[in-house]
């Protein structure tokens, strides 16, 4: 074992590996945290506990792929589903501060306050309102469905880290 691990109790490393995780599934859902890094982060401590034998480097390098993979998607999805509908810059600036916003009024702000501020963002660029409406479901779409697989991918992450530790 390295000098860190028995600096704490492995018990304390496995408490620290399973939180991070825990708020990196959190933080998929939640913007104001970094989800999959920090879901990177405890997988990498859990399998730095035994010296990276039952998760090897390569698996934690497969795994770190899907982090990237699920980081860019992120920004891809909301991207894709804004630049289909043509929207403008200030539609994504709306919806990132919808998005923030959401995150103080609960569940369902958090869901359709990126689709306000989307819209508004749109209307303030180009002052049509059924252009803004079209931009801002666009985008909220996008935004959606990036969190889904941000989601999934977390989770698959989570699963090959399992799967690796106890095989």
């Amino acid at each position: 074992m390295t000098e860190l691990v028995q600096i704490a109790p492995p018990a304390v490393w496995w408490g620290l590996a399973v939180v991070l995780m825990g708020l990196g599934v959190l933080g998929t859902v939640l913007p104001v945290l970094p989800g999959t890094i920090l879901v990177l982060a405890g997988i990498v401590i859990g399998a730095w506990i035994d010296g990276f034998e039952r998760v090897s480097p390569w698996t934690v390098g497969a795994i770190t792929v899907l982090a990237l993979l699920a980081w860019l998607t992120d920004y891809v999805a909301a991207l894709l589903g804004a630049r289909k509908a043509g929207a403008s810059p200030l539609a994504l600036i709306g919806a990132a501060l919808g998005t923030v916003a959401g995150i103080f009024t609960g569940l369902v702000g958090l869901l359709f306050l990126p689709l306000v501020g989307a819209m508004a963002g749109e209307y303030w660029a180009r002052r049509d309102s059924g252009r803004a409406a079209h931009v801002g479901l666009a985008t909220w779409i996008g935004l959606l469905i990036g969190t889904v697989v941000k989601v999934v991918l977390s989770f698959v992450m989570i699963g090959i880290f399992a799967v690796a530790w106890w095989v």
